[in-house]
């Protein structure tokens, strides 16, 4: 082989490797939030994170109410709910993100963050997607709207919950309740 071509090889074969390796946790990864700001999931370390992808038009879009539950009840001990609008299932999240912010202001008193809508299955699902669905396996895969992974303080996948689910069900008070007992206390 040609000596100039050796760090072009090195160069690729380091990229290679970097996109072969799933990240460690999901604190790797970053969305866009619903405003268009840059939203590291790093920036919840240390705290329970719910990440649910949402949908407007979905016979399960009530689950926003239990949501909301879920982030006034908790969010003082660490839990972060993320809402992460898809358009995958359906069509049923057909909307801008202005229109779906406002939707979920409007209907339900969201305040908790959410994202720009993003592809939550297939081979362009946003990488924290394909990040979990490798950390759990393809019976954890989203399958609908408001599909649930929970996030420990640390970054590590810790519990999915199907789309039936209701977000204040026992199981997943109880999974919340056990990462939020699990956290270091906080000094303030």
């Amino acid at each position: 082989m040609l000596r100039w071509m050796l760090p072009i090889v090195a160069v690729l074969f380091s990229v290679a490797s970097a996109h072969a390796e799933p990240a460690g946790t999901a604190h790797a990864f970053t969305f866009t939030s619903i405003e268009g700001e840059a939203l590291p999931l790093s920036r919840f370390a240390g705290q329970t994170v719910l990440v649910v992808n949402t949908a407007s038009q979905c016979g399960f879009t009530h689950q926003y109410a239990g949501l909301q539950d879920l982030w006034r009840r908790y969010r003082d001990r660490g839990l972060v709910v993320l809402g992460v609008p898809s358009n995958d299932f359906g069509g049923q999240e057909p909307g801008t993100e202005a229109e779906i912010k406002a939707f979920c202001e409007v209907n339900f008193d969201v305040d908790f963050p959410m994202t720009a809508k993003v592809q939550v299955t297939g081979e362009e699902a946003h990488p924290f997607y394909r990040w979990a669905a490798d950390q759990f396996g393809v019976m954890a895969k989203p399958r609908w709207n408001f599909h649930k992974y929970l996030i420990g303080p640390d970054g590590r996948a810790v519990e999915w919950f199907s789309t039936a689910t209701a977000p204040t069900a026992d199981t997943v008070i109880r999974a919340i309740e056990a990462q939020l007992a699990a956290r270091p206390a906080q000094s303030g």
